[in-house]
């Protein structure tokens, strides 16, 4: 009697052992990845298309293998482009355990950067801030501390090297061409959110290439990432008469002010941040970047554009066809291919630390991200780059231009070779 009331005991028992191990073992080989996204706030105009793209690009490293065979499991959430609300899905996924973190903007990124540092968890942004580039504790040249920033990674240029390759691509082969050439110095101006950490954050290095190169500049103009109206910022410009503006913000302020510059008859060319510069753009300017007398519109292109021909875009393409069929490919934007990347240099060095028996938090960054050196990782991207002193990604950037309804390369601009004492000394982390 008792012999078989053991056994009824023991069967359940052992049931439940066998369920808890093999669970765990399951769990052993998933890998949780968080993601922190903007699909609803003020810069979703660009950040759906990456929303969708970064998810996209994680069914693809599954069906590549995963992790050298573990599973990616991959949840993200929407936080608004709002910094409190990405606190507070930070810590979310730091509960769920994930070993990494795709994230989203400029003010929630470097708002996060400290918490990250000290959690040892890496950090993959789509924020290219040049201040998230310096991973040990630094002082700038008028004195200022700053701390390290060892847990924050992208695979781009940063937003300094992508404004100052720009202005010197327009100096380079848009200035000659322009009959005051040779008669003056040129001018530049700058429009951008001034409060936003997203939109401010090359002015200071612009302005820097801007005295380099020998521009007068003039005012700054504050335009809002939600502004459909810039006039009054227009009319402040033409008094100055710029001949080239660099734009911050994202393509439907961008859209704007390039809407009314020419309406306006503001004769000047715009330089734009890679988030304002998109296939979206044209389609929003309209004739202020169609007709034959159309502004003169560069700007920084780190990645190529959604379907452009690069190794890898084949599968960024047919992934956004299979997941999202309802989304027509001449709708989706250069965003997507800008996921990938970011997804694709975690993928690397996720592979790296398991390979080196160490697939941590830790083991990452040290012994993934930190190994790479001219690493390629296609989409018409330059090779990355990380080192423990260095996690700027990439010291070139491609410039394109719309001219006849395409876009076109004006210049690739590697300021490291340029400007070798600078890069390495003077350039780093603003």
């Amino acid at each position: 009697m008792k012999k078989g009331i053991f056994l009824k005991l023991l069967v359940p028992c052992l049931a439940v052992v066998f369920l808890v191990g093999f669970s765990t073992a399951a769990v052993a080989k998933t890998i949780r990845i968080g993601g922190i996204m903007d699909t609803t706030g003020a810069t979703s105009d660009v950040g759906k298309d990456y929303a969708l793209g970064m998810a996209e690009a994680f069914y693809y490293l599954n069906d590549m293998g995963g992790v050298n065979g573990k599973k990616i499991k991959y949840t993200w959430f929407d936080y608004g482009y709002r910094i409190p609300e990405a606190l507070t899905k930070y810590k979310l996924l730091k509960r769920m355990k994930v070993l990494a973190i795709m994230g989203w903007g400029t003010g929630d990124t470097e708002a996060l950067s400290p918490t990250v540092n000290k959690d040892k968890l890496p950090y993959v942004s789509a924020s290219y801030s040049a201040h998230l580039t310096r991973p040990v504790d630094w002082t700038d040249r008028d004195g200022k501390k700053h701390p390290g920033t060892g847990y924050n990674l992208f695979f781009s240029s940063d937003y300094s090297t992508n404004a100052r390759a720009c202005l010197t691509a327009w100096f380079d082969k848009k200035w000659p061409k322009n009959p005051a050439y040779g008669k003056r110095k040129p001018r530049l101006a700058c429009c951008y959110m001034f409060p936003s950490p997203y939109c401010s954050a090359a002015i200071k290095a612009i302005k820097d290439q801007a005295k380099l190169l020998g521009f007068d500049i003039g005012p700054d103009q504050d335009v809002s990432l939600f502004a459909i109206d810039t006039k009054s910022q227009i009319m402040a410009l033409k008094k100055f008469n710029p001949d080239v503006i660099w734009h911050g913000n994202t393509t439907m302020s961008v859209s704007a002010t390039i809407r009314d510059a020419y309406a306006l008859g503001l004769k000047t060319a715009f330089i734009v941040n890679n988030w304002g510069f998109d296939e979206n753009l044209p389609r929003l300017a309209g004739d202020a970047m169609k007709v034959k007398d159309a502004l003169i519109v560069m700007g920084a292109t780190p990645i190529k554009f959604f379907g452009q021909p690069s190794d890898n875009m084949d599968h960024v393409v047919k992934y956004a066809k299979k997941y999202n069929p309802g989304i027509p490919a001449n709708k989706r934007l250069n965003r997507t291919p800008q996921a990938w990347g970011d997804a694709l240099v975690l993928w690397e060095a996720m592979k790296r630390a398991d390979k080196a028996g160490d697939l941590s938090r830790v083991g990452i960054m040290k012994k993934g991200f930190e190994t790479m050196k001219n690493f390629h990782i296609g989409l018409g991207a330059g090779d990355v780059t990380y080192t423990p002193t260095d996690h700027r990604a990439a010291s070139a950037c491609l410039v394109q231009e719309w001219k006849n309804g395409k876009f076109q390369v004006v210049d690739f601009v590697d300021l490291k070779k340029r400007w070798p004492k600078q890069w390495a000394s003077e350039w780093h982390g603003w």
